[in-house]
């Protein structure tokens, strides 16, 4: 390992100026790209979960509002019927549903799956699984407050969720799901005696569970990340290469130029002058080099001078 190190090294000390600097601006641009674009995906990702997140809650409050409808201005409409007849429609659960069955229609909710998930319900197709049960679990030992979110698997499918306790919070709900024996008898005859009751009010005996591909999330991420990290590499690569030109320009150009003056010099040539072009330390160094080559003119002129005499003197 340390004979690669030190053939590296030494493969690096043998380059020119410029070609150093080449090389540091592109490991920079390069580690810069790599922790830009997994903070930026972190970060999108987080963001996308956050949108998702937030349309589902909208959508919670929108189905929250049919259930609060049917049972305000349904059920009391059709009190007198249902007394003979069941009708599921002006259930609040079963008018939630329904109704998210048809907003799906919408291209962009299509994604979207909306289940009241109950332990005990009166329609099976509410009957919670475990995943969901154990939701509702947290929810009613106080685990968990208002809303959970996270993923899932489902027939090795990974899925985005958000839930949020359902309570019962009238007690007209009761009518129904109190005891079989006074729930309506169309009721009980639709649905049967053994689900749906023994609810008490305040009793949190489900959860409202919005389901969304994690596939959704991640396309919406890619989507997202290819298109902002393209602006970011452009941006970077041009403020890169800006830079490895300025330095060339203003620091690898004016060395070369000096070098190659002062080869010139050291081979005898003492007409070409050190060209001052900028006031910053390479400005300095051009001085340097003139008052280096100042001294030795005048040590040269001396040295000959002395020479002279000697031959003078013999």
């Amino acid at each position: 390992m340390n004979i690669k190190n030190n053939h590296l090294f030494r493969f690096y000390d043998n380059l020119r100026l410029g070609q150093k600097l080449s090389i540091i601006l592109l490991l920079i641009f390069i580690v810069g790209s790599i922790l830009s674009g997994l903070a930026l995906s972190n970060l999108l990702n987080q963001n996308t979960q956050r949108e998702i997140t937030t349309q589902a809650l909208i959508l919670m409050d929108t189905m929250n509002s049919v259930r609060n409808y049917t049972s305000t201005q349904i059920q009391p409409e059709l009190q007198s019927r249902l007394e003979e007849e069941f009708l599921p429609q002006s259930v609040p659960a079963y008018s939630a549903t329904e109704v998210f069955q048809n907003f799906r229609e919408n291209k962009d909710y299509q994604q979207f799956f909306y289940k009241e998930a109950t332990l005990n319900p009166t329609n099976p197709r509410d009957k919670a699984d475990d995943f969901e049960a154990q939701i509702i679990e947290n929810f009613r030992s106080g685990k968990v407050a208002k809303s959970v979110e996270g993923f899932r698997k489902s027939n090795n499918q990974d899925i985005f969720y958000i839930a949020r306790p359902l309570q019962i919070k009238k007690s007209s709900c009761l009518v129904c799901h109190s005891t079989p024996d006074v729930a309506p008898a169309s009721m009980i005859k639709r649905y049967g005696s053994q689900g749906g009751f023994n609810w008490h009010l305040n009793e949190i005996i489900g959860s409202q569970i919005i389901f969304v591909p994690a596939s959704t999330v991640i396309e919406s991420t890619r989507r997202s990340f290819f298109l902002t990290m393209s602006i970011v590499l452009g941006i970077f690569a041009c403020v890169i290469l800006l830079i490895n030109y300025w330095l060339r320009k203003t620091v690898v150009k004016p060395v070369v130029k000096m070098t190659k003056i002062a080869e010139v010099v050291s081979q005898g040539d003492l007409e070409v002058e050190f060209t001052k072009s900028s006031q910053d330390e390479i400005g300095e160094l051009a001085d340097s080099f003139s008052r280096m080559k100042t001294s030795f003119v005048l040590a040269m002129k001396k040295l000959n001078e002395l020479r002279n005499k000697n031959k003078g003197i013999i």
